[in-house]
Order: structure tokens, then C-alpha cells, then sequence
């Protein structure tokens, strides 16, 4: 028997590299390339408005508190902040399934349509009560997003692609996130806090219609029926072969969305915190989301040359070790260097992840898959702002942020690294056998 041949085992762990095989799902359309790229850009654009409505109230977060007449303290607005990532919780773990069950392009339109209509309502809000409502209930319409797009693009190019095409996606939240710093500069002096969430209208009149027209369908009839018929549930997933990347994959992504989303909410404040005037303190911010994407960007060759899993690990470390620099207070320049790594190891890692995700899981799990990690990974993300929050409310002091952040950067680091060994081991083991 040659032994250059793969592993026949289906059964067996995979690791990264066996699960570089080109998805098996005849009953899938196949498009032209010109419809391909038309539709990748779409998802992109809603990821973009995506990552807008997550870091929109970190830009308004000072107004509420300053200009409003809810009674807010930092604490008070950190749990109002972690409303909208309990949707998403929800969404993501809901939307997963759905997306198996009855495809990509449906639940993608219906969760484009909530997170839209109620982040417009919250610039009409007449208080903390109905403002939290309303993000909490378009955190889950931006929650169950992610995953259906995330999967959707994967299904459409080939898998040596998969890295590349996520980073890209995911490259969508901290532009969207650049963009409300940006805005918030002009808009919110000028017109109030509540232009910024008017915004989000422009996903119903523009995008919406786009999706429904140029957004394919990638899941197969086939493929929806055995997600039905086989009962496709988390319970599939957390069972062995794939009980321990799920549960370090899921790990991950809880501390990087940790850290990420707790810098994206918290740094403008923190800022002004420091002394920092609310302009100043947005220019760190779209250091953060710029550094993000560009860095990003840069991670997606290495990860599709060495594998996602190796990449982020180090990422993620980088992440740790530039959050933990800012601790001796560096000067101006030196503190944007740092938070463009911290952007890179926070929201790099996190695509990289997702696209590690998406190699290893077959057709027909790969939505529950991305909605089981991306659900439980926003406790991570509710829990960011609160703790961010309490924190300042000890009066522990900005640097007691970053070190939180830093903690999670460098769990996410361990728990990545840790299972890139154990699946390569996997797979020589599995070489091994079919070897003889």
C-alpha cells in the first residue's frame, strides 16, 4: 500500500492539514466567478454594518452617560453594553442550526433585517429600559449573522481559499467599527448621539436588497434534508471525534471576543480616562480597528501557507504581550503601535479561528459548528464590557483593563496552540495506521 495516501478513516480526528479536502456536496450550485465575487462582497458589506452596530455604543457610550437623563454610571453603562452581546449569544447559537436546517441565504436576510430595524429604533429610545431591549434583541440579529455568512463564504470558494475569504469577512467588523469612531467625530457633536444609531438604516434601503438579489443559496436540498432527517444539533458536535476542538475552538473564541470586544467598547473611554479629549481618544480606536484589518489581512497568506491554527496561536500571544506593554506607559506613538498589534491578535486571531473552523467541520455541521463557537464565545463578549466596567468602578485604574484583556488574549493563545498539537498528533497517528 502507498504510503502517500490519506488517511480512509473517516471517523478519525482530523487535523489541520487532512481537512484541506475540497467539500463533497453534489447538489450545490456551482456559480461563475463573476457572481462569486459579487456575492462575497455583499456578505463583506454586511459584516461591515455588522461590526458598525457592535461598536457604535462604544462611540456613544460617554454621551449616554454625560448628556442623557438616565441616571448611567460607568457600571450601569457596562452592563448596558453587554445587552447586545446576549442577543448575539442567542442569535448565534439559534442561527447556526437554522442555517443547517434551512440555509445560508434565508436566515442571512432575516437577521440582516432585525439587527437593522431595532439599531435604528434605539435612536428613539426614551430610556435605559427600551434602549437595552432594543439592542438586545438586534445583538441577536447581528449574533445569528456571523455564522450564516461565515459559512456561506467558505461554500463558495475553494478550501485553500478559506483562510483568505475569512479574514476578508471578518475584516468587515473593524472597518465598520473605523467607520462609527469616524463618524461619531463629526456626527455626534453635531446632531447627538441618536445620528449615530440612524446610520443602520442604510442597511435596509441599500443592502438589504442586494442580499435578497445577489446571495446564492450554497446548502444543497440534499444537504438540508439530512441536516433535518439526521437531527443536526449541537449534540453532534460534542461527541467524539470532535468533542475537544469543539470545546477549544469554543474556548478561543470566547477570549479573543473577550478581549476584542472589550477594548472596542471600553478604549475611547478609557482614553478619556487617561486625559485624553474625545477626539484623541477616537483616533486610538481606529488605531485598533485599522490595525485590525490591515494586520489581518497580512495573517490570511501565512495562515493558508502554515495552517490557521499555528498562525493564531502566535497572533493571539501578540495580543497579550502588546496589551500587557501599555502597562508601563509608553509614549503616543508607541501606544498606537501597540493597540495595532493588540487589533491584529485580537480580531486576527478571531478570523483565523473561524476559518480553522471551517476546514475542519464537514458540509453538513459547519453552520451549527461556526454558531456553536461564535455562541458561546459571546459570553466572552457580555461579559467584557461589565468587567470592564466593575473594574473602573473599583477604581483600579485604566491599566487593570488591559490586563484583563491581556488575560484573555493570552487564554486564547494556550487553548489554540494546545489544539494545533493535538490534531497534528492526530493526524500522524492516523497516518500511521493507514500507513501499514
Amino acid at each position: 500500500m502507498s504510503t502517500s495516501q490519506p488517511p480512509s478513516n473517516p471517523a478519525a480526528p482530523k487535523s489541520e492539514p487532512a481537512t484541506r479536502v475540497e467539500p463533497t456536496d453534489p447538489g450545490r450550485p456551482v456559480l461563475g466567478k463573476r457572481a462569486t465575487v459579487i456575492a462575497v462582497v455583499v456578505c463583506w458589506l454586511l459584516v461591515v454594518f455588522d461590526g458598525y452596530d457592535l461598536i457604535v455604543y462604544g462611540t456613544v457610550q460617554t454621551s449616554l452617560i454625560q448628556d442623557t437623563d438616565w441616571g448611567l454610571t460607568r457600571s450601569t453603562a457596562g452592563t448596558l453594553g453587554s445587552v447586545a452581546f446576549a442577543g448575539m449569544l442567542v442569535g448565534a447559537l439559534l442561527a447556526g442550526r437554522t442555517a443547517d436546517r434551512l440555509g445560508r441565504r434565508n436566515t442571512i436576510l432575516a437577521c440582516t433585517l432585525v439587527f437593522s430595524v431595532f439599531t435604528v429604533l434605539c435612536a428613539v429610545a426614551p430610556g435605559p429600559v427600551l434602549f437595552g431591549v432594543f439592542r438586545f434583541i438586534a445583538g441577536v440579529g447581528l449574533g445569528g449573522l456571523m455564522p450564516s455568512v461565515a459559512a456561506l463564504a467558505a461554500e463558495l470558494v475553494p478550501v485553500k481559499f478559506r483562510a483568505m475569504i475569512a479574514t476578508l469577512m471578518l475584516s468587515g467588523v473593524p472597518i465598520g467599527g473605523t467607520m462609527a469612531a469616524l463618524l461619531g467625530i463629526g456626527l455626534i457633536p453635531a446632531f447627538g448621539w441618536q445620528s449615530m444609531f440612524l446610520v443602520a438604516a442604510l442597511a435596509i434601503v441599500v443592502l438589504l436588497p442586494l442580499a435578497w438579489r445577489y446571495l446564492p443559496e450554497t446548502l444543497s436540498k440534499q444537504s438540508r434534508l439530512s441536516a433535518k432527517t439526521d437531527r443536526v444539533g449541537f449534540g453532534n458536535i460534542l461527541k467524539t471525534p470532535h468533542l475537544a476542538p469543539s470545546l477549544l475552538f469554543a474556548l478561543a473564541v470566547l477570549a479573543t471576543l473577550f478581549a476584542w470586544y472589550g477594548l472596542g467598547i471600553w478604549l475611547p473611554n478609557l482614553m478619556q480616562t487617561a486625559g485624553h479629549n474625545l477626539g484623541s481618544a477616537l483616533t486610538f480606536a481606529i488605531a485598533l480597528n485599522l490595525g485590525a484589518v490591515a494586520g489581518s489581512l497580512l495573517a490570511a497568506p501565512l495562515a493558508d501557507r502554515f495552517g490557521p491554527l499555528r498562525v493564531a496561536s502566535v497572533t493571539a500571544a501578540f495580543a497579550t504581550a502588546s496589551l500587557l506593554l501599555l502597562l508601563v506607559n509608553p509614549p503616543t506613538a508607541m501606544v498606537y503601535v501597540l493597540l495595532v498589534v493588540a487589533g491584529v491578535g485580537t480580531h486576527g486571531t478571531q478570523c483565523l479561528i473561524l476559518a480553522a473552523i471551517a476546514n475542519h467541520y464537514p458540509d453538513r455541521l459547519r453552520g451549527t459548528a461556526l454558531g456553536w463557537a461564535l455562541g458561546v464565545g459571546r459570553i466572552g463578549a457580555v461579559a467584557a464590557p461589565q468587567v470592564g466596567g466593575l473594574l473602573l468602578a473599583a477604581n483600579l485604574g485604566v491599566n487593570s483593563n488591559y490586563i484583563a484583556f491581556a488575560f484573555g488574549a493570552g487564554v486564547a493563545a494556550i487553548a489554540l496552540g494546545y489544539l494545533f498539537v493535538r490534531l497534528r498528533r492526530s493526524a500522524q497517528s492516523a497516518g500511521a495506521v493507514s500507513a501499514r
